[in-house]
């Protein structure tokens, strides 16, 4: 290369690297400028004498190559048109003048800027031999066949008209689709010879590749045209045969569903659309889409159970004996069953029912429903409704919709396969609206005894009987259960377990189902009644038995690997064990103060894990008459502790406490563990006991526990969820409960044994409440114009009624 020189001379000329694509002598090259440094390049050559170095860089990805990653030989280039095109970029016709060595990279910023050394191809022989005329004329004679198979549309004449290998050889790798690599090989070889004999190589392989790809191609449409050929055929053999009434392609299908159809001895409206719906079939092209979607219809409408029905058991002892087998307790539930059974048994053509069992979690509503089918007989299928918003999750879509299919009502009919199953609406109450729709309005129809006989999905469009179909719905709360809704269903509400309950369902239920889930026998692992009750009591604080269960199963993991592992043969759990299984208590439950305290009452609170211990404080201090209350409260809880204030005021002068001490005394009532959202009526008597016994100094019986709303004159009005309250109160170690006297009637929903440990006390009115909760000091005050009388059982207004279990 180095005698190749031309007049020996070093340039310095604006670079720029090209990506993908090489430059040669004397060929026009077009190329886009994107980079920031290529366009100050050639900004820089145009500046100059418009010549720039065109070099090649070896790694297309590189977006700022160094020195190392450009190729060593490179084309020194005129620029003969620049198109500045929107943005920072242009379009640049560049010609190149000779070929050029790099020598080094005089500048990199803010764009490169070489050092070249202008090369020369080697002399060729002015006497042309017959070896070159050959091997010049085969090159030309492969590249016009690579022009036709690739289907080039430049002009190629200026090749043709040319004798100089050189030149023939750079023009011939400027016009064909090879890797950048291989042009620059052609580019550094320096010989014309050499460099014909490399393109004529290339060629060969290029012309070959051409034309097998040719022939792939043909083949592939000579299918293609075979394909619509035989299409064609087809459609004019299916109009000939229709004809000629002749049987065609499909017609068994459309036999089949005809037949279908006709056995299923649907009423003349619906046989009569489902026929058309077989015809419509039948005129349809066999594999389009139209065709595809009519038999999915059919084949979704003929899976329906329209007249299959099954034999419900109207065995009342039969069924009694599988719900007692399944679930302890559920007494409503149950009785409403047995119910059930017992009229259908005395008139069989009664309709479906709608049940709506309401609780709080875990307290096996969902199971429940499980064990009814089961008791009946019937069929089982459940839709999940928790977070639907769309009305055609219910309904279905329009058979006319890509993907359209029916509604969960109608799946869950295909799925239970009978006219009269058990459907199972879980989670009811978590229905959402959006622009889609009110599924809950979507239900209506449905659970409507009245009009679901024709119920209609908008995918079907056919009416469905549902009025065999006995319905049950779960959920936890009624509050966000529309009322139209509501008002088709009887609710019966499920409460939270005693302990002794749990106690029984970790017994009877939980620990032999996971005993046999993680392979253990009765004899490798034994749980005492009294590590079941600490578990209750010290692991869990729920409604219903899940915590429960979750706990069960940890100890049986950790006693099944301990028995793979040969540490133990078996293990009674006990209740000193549990901390090692367990780890540390989770849950502490507030037991009875030693002393009685002032301004401390314990009031009863219901959550959705039932019930739970109140405390209230009040601590009264020197100020100007401020309410402060603390401890997260709602606007509820707020109102009562102003209402239980307004009634103090009224009676100042029976209590004994200074008239103007709501304008000289500030009066702070705070809830513990701020952190929990209270809020909700119930806390008004336990307000206003904890202020009268700040202001009045008086304590509070500490095994003394209350509830009920309290209004400006003193009433006590009825509150909910005292079944729960009093729970709590048992486990609290309280053993006596002031409750309103308008939930007398809920007394009998209480457990037995709750009753029977607790004294409960039925009060209508603040002061029958202070006679039990407080010791007035004597002589405080004037004297007692309304004095309140010690609550007795034969006193039951104004002043206290004791319910002695």
């Amino acid at each position: 290369m180095e005698q190749n020189k031309v007049n020996q001379t070093i340039e310095t000329l604006p670079m720029v690297a090209l990506r993908g694509m090489t430059a040669f002598p004397n060929m026009l090259l077009h190329f886009d400028v994107e980079r920031a440094m290529s366009v100050a390049a050639v900004n820089a050559a145009l500046a100059g004498d418009q010549r720039v170095f065109l070099l090649t860089q070896r790694e297309i990805s590189d977006e700022v190559p160094d020195e190392a990653g450009l190729f060593r030989m490179g084309t020194i280039g005129v620029i003969k048109q620049v198109l500045r095109v929107p943005g920072h970029g242009m379009r640049v016709m560049v010609e190149g003048v000779s070929r050029a060595g790099l020598q080094g990279l005089a500048s990199e910023s803010p764009h490169f800027i070489a050092n070249v050394c202008p090369l020369a191809d080697e002399p060729v022989p002015q006497r042309r031999n017959v070896k070159t005329d050959a091997l010049l004329r085969q090159c030309l004679e492969l590249f016009e066949v690579y022009t036709e198979l690739s289907g080039g549309q430049g002009e190629i004449h200026a090749v043709f008209t040319s004798d100089a290998p050189g030149y023939v050889a750079d023009y011939i790798a400027q016009n064909i689709a090879i890797r950048h690599e291989e042009k620059q090989e052609i580019l550094e070889e320096l010989r014309p010879l050499a460099r014909l004999k490399q393109i004529l190589h290339i060629l060969s392989k290029e012309v070959e590749i051409l034309e097998i790809k040719n022939d792939i191609a043909e083949q592939t449409s000579q299918v293609m045209s075979q394909n619509q050929r035989d299409y064609y055929l087809r459609e004019q053999v299916r109009v000939i045969k229709q004809a000629l009434g002749e049987s065609e392609e499909g017609e068994e299908e459309l036999e089949e569903y005809r037949n279908q159809v006709l056995l299923l001895g649907l009423p003349e409206e619906l046989e009569e659309k489902l026929l058309k719906e077989v015809v419509r079939l039948g005129k349809q092209p066999y594999n389009s889409s139209e065709a595809a979607v009519i038999r999915s219809y059919l084949d979704t409408v003929l899976e329906l159970p329209w007249n299959v029905t099954t034999k419900e058991r109207v065995d009342i002892a039969a069924a009694r004996k599988i719900l007692d087998a399944d679930h302890f307790g559920m007494d409503k539930v149950k009785a409403r069953v047995i119910e059930f059974l017992a009229v259908r048994q005395l008139a069989p053509e009664i309709k479906g029912g709608i049940i709506c069992l309401v609780g709080p979690p875990g307290v096996g509503k969902t199971s429940i429903a499980s064990s009814v089918a089961k008791a009946l007989g019937r069929n089982f299928a459940r839709i999940s409704l928790g977070g639907i918003h769309d009305e055609a999750e219910i309904r279905g879509h329009r058979k006319t919709y890509i993907g359209a299919m029916p509604g969960r009502i109608m799946a869950a009919m295909r799925q239970a396969k009978s006219r009269n199953p058990l459907l199972l609406l879980d989670e009811i109450d978590k229905l959402g609206r959006d622009h889609r729709g009110d599924p809950g309005s979507a239900l209506l129809e449905a659970l409507d005894s009245e009009q679901n006989s024709t119920f209609r999905d908008h995918y079907l469009e056919l009416p469905f009987d549902l009025s065999e179909v006995l319905f049950i719905t779960t959920a936890n709360t009624l509050d966000t259960i529309p009322r139209p809704l509501l008002d088709r269903m009887e609710v019966i509400e499920l409460g939270s377990y005693t302990d002794e309950e749990k106690v029984q369902i970790a017994e009877r239920h939980l620990l032999p189902k996971q005993r046999k889930r993680h392979g253990l026998t009765v004899r490798q692992l034994k749980l005492r009644a009294d590590a079941v009750r600490d578990i209750i009591a010290g692991y869990t604080r729920e409604s219903g038995v899940r915590q429960l269960e979750r706990e069960i199963t940890k100890i049986c993991r950790k006693t099944a690997a301990q028995i793979a592992e040969g540490e133990i043969k078996s293990r009674n759990v006990t209740t000193a064990e549990l901390h090692g299984l367990l780890g540390a208590r989770k849950y502490h439950i507030e037991t009875v103060s030693p002393v009685d305290e002032v301004g401390l009452v314990r009031g009863l609170a219901w959550t959705s894990v039932g019930g739970e211990i109140l405390t209230v404080e009040v601590s009264v201090l020197p100020g100007s008459g401020k309410l402060e209350l603390t401890g997260n409260l709602g606007n509820v809880m707020q109102e009562s502790a102003k209402a239980a204030l307004s009634y103090i005021r009224s009676r100042t002068t029976t209590l004994g406490i200074a008239e103007d001490f709501y304008k000289t005394q500030d009066i702070h009532i705070h809830f513990p563990e701020g952190s929990i959202p209270k809020d909700g009526p119930s806390a008004g008597i336990a307000m206003a006991v904890a202020m009268v016994s700040a202001l009045t100094g008086a304590p509070v019986r500490r095994d003394l526990a209350m509830t009920g709303e309290i209004t400006l004159r003193g009433r006590v009005l009825e509150i909910g969820g005292l079944k729960e309250k009093t729970m709590a109160a048992l486990r609290s170690d309280i053993r006596t409960v002031i409750v309103p006297l308008q939930n007398e009637s809920d007394l009998d929903e209480i457990d037995p044994t709750v009753r029977a440990a607790l004294q409960i006390v039925l009060v209508d009115h603040m002061d029958a409440v202070l006679e039990i909760a407080l010791s007035l000091p004597e002589g405080k005050g004037e004297k007692k114009s309304a004095p309140v009388k010690k609550a007795t059982a034969s006193k039951k207004r104004k002043t206290g009624a004791v319910i002695q279990q």
